[in-house]
């Protein structure tokens, strides 16, 4: 057998491809970003076609960098940001709008006119997900209803939905139409039960069942196809898995136990704890959805924490506000005082996911005075991005009954050490950070070399986790808890902000 896996990880500002060898050690990488459409407050938006590029040129770079061919590669999985929808023609391939991204609030009157209407503990029940403009449902009916002839397409079987896994797997297979049960789950268009698409949800978003994807496991042998010999590998590879972003990080983490937990921070944060085979229906806010599914075995769960902005709160002191030239400053910026004195920055650009769910909040910053800084500021930003995950945390010990006693953490947002240090204090636990930070892509590898024997099973990859960092509580019990109070507080002042009828 070849001696690596390749894995495709296609994010909300950029994509990449990296290729593992059986150790999981990274061997090489490329990364390329991609616009961010911007059309109106509150829409954002990506061009399919170039991400559809960008994926290209990684992987060709990456090849070329490693000195690798298509046949050093045993397996190709893919990873990607899963809300975003992308709606095309099946027989040109091309795209009828850009994708509607995650981020995007313009389904706000659908999703307030269902839960008005009753339909929202239909959608609860079945799919594990609140109405709200985060899921794909009410971003493909926007497309069916505003953009002129798509209606009309999916009708006669001519328009495809797909998150941007499915379009990737298209162009990269010449045409193979399929999805896995994580970004399915991800829809509100799937009964978490039996993994399939629900009739009863298609007809509440008027979504002509022949625009989806069949439903395969997340780690498959063949359900996904081989790439095109004339593709950007340069011949054919088993595409041997297909993972929600968030669900390849928990892969990548080796959460594979109930109980064990993993927090990514990226663009948001998104906090999963595995739930065994049993769904575990929120009463706190949480989503229920589907943590992995490896062929042959049943569906394993999740419970998780969405928060929409978290490192993109980072980017908006160096991009809106100019108070950074980088991301990495954010911390010299923020080690410049000892505290927040007493600001607090709640950065509900695009309302409040987990565990509010409300979308009417937008942002506020809250307790500024003439002694406070851009110090202070950078470091009410860090301070935000751990307070939302403590949020996440209590509405998750409520639920499971289960108190964390560490958390795994990756992404890019833990390269800054204050930040870590601010999560460990805020929570009151060890955080912990593995020598591959990069465990999303990692997971992906890891769940398409699994599918074609590269590794035997799970028990296989305990031994590529090893710990490089961990940050240890150092805040009173007191300081603590006076300072989720006061954040608390500062939520409430983000709330009603937005008319949504």
């Amino acid at each position: 057998m070849a001696d690596f896996v390749g894995a495709v990880d296609q994010g909300t500002t950029s994509t990449r491809f990296m290729i593992f060898d059986y150790g999981g050690n990274e061997i090489a990488r490329h990364q390329l970003p991609h616009e961010q459409i911007l059309p109106q407050a509150g829409w954002v938006e990506h061009n399919p076609t170039e991400i559809w590029e960008r994926t290209r040129a990684v992987i060709e770079t990456t090849l070329t960098k490693a000195k690798l061919t298509h046949r050093d590669l045993a397996a190709v999985g893919i990873t990607n940001q899963r809300e975003t929808t992308v709606v095309w023609n099946r027989r040109t391939g091309r795209p009828y709008y850009n994708a509607i991204v995650w981020q995007d609030t313009r389904t706000d009157r659908i999703a307030s006119a269902l839960e008005r209407e009753g339909k929202g503990e239909v959608i609860r029940r079945k799919a594990g997900l609140p109405p709200a403009t985060y899921f794909s449902g009410a971003k493909i009916q926007w497309i069916l209803d505003n953009v002129e002839g798509v209606r009309q397409a999916a009708e006669d079987g001519e328009a495809l939905f797909g998150t941007t896994d499915t379009w990737l797997l298209w162009n990269l297979t010449g045409g193979a139409h399929v999805t896995d049960p994580t970004n399915a789950s991800r829809t509100m268009l799937m009964d978490l039960e039996t993994l399939d698409w629900d009739d009863e949800l298609l007809e509440i978003f008027g979504i002509p069942r022949a625009m989806l994807p069949a439903i395969r496991p997340s780690s498959d042998p063949t359900g996904y196809g081989v790439t095109l010999a004339g593709g950007p590998l340069g011949g054919e590879v088993p595409l041997g898995a297909v993972l929600g972003d968030q669900q390849a990080a928990t892969v990548g983490q080796l959460c594979f136990k109930p109980g064990q937990a993993k927090n990514t921070y990226g663009t948001g944060n998104f906090l999963l704890l595995n739930t065994g085979t049993q769904p575990v229906r929120s009463a706190n806010g949480l989503l229920t959805t589907v943590c992995y599914q490896f062929s042959g075995q049943l569906p394993v769960y999740a419970l998780e924490g969405s928060i929409a902005v978290t490192g993109s709160a980072v980017q908006w002191l160096r991009d809106q506000l100019g108070i950074i030239s980088g991301a990495a400053q954010s911390e010299a910026l923020a080690r410049q005082v000892e505290d927040n004195g007493g600001v607090y920055f709640v950065p509900a650009f695009s309302g409040l996911f987990a565990p509010y769910w409300r979308s009417d909040a937008r942002g506020a910053i809250v307790g500024l005075s003439r002694y406070n800084t851009n110090a202070h500021v950078a470091r009410a930003t860090l301070e935000s991005i751990c307070y939302q995950t403590r949020d996440v945390v209590e509405a998750m010990q409520q639920d499971s009954g289960v108190r964390l006693d560490v958390l795994k953490v990756d992404g890019g947002v833990t390269a800054n050490q204050l930040c870590m240090q601010i999560q460990a204090d805020i929570l009151g636990v060890p955080v912990s950070k593995p020598v591959v930070a990069e465990t999303t892509a990692l997971g992906a590898a890891y769940a398409a070399g699994l599918a074609v024997g590269f590794w035997e099973s799970a028990e296989d990859l305990e031994s590529n986790w090893k710990e490089d960092q961990r940050w240890e509580p150092s805040w009173s019990h007191e300081q603590r808890e006076l300072g989720y109070a006061r954040w608390k507080k500062a939520v409430e002042r983000t709330l009603d902000w937005v008319d949504v009828t």
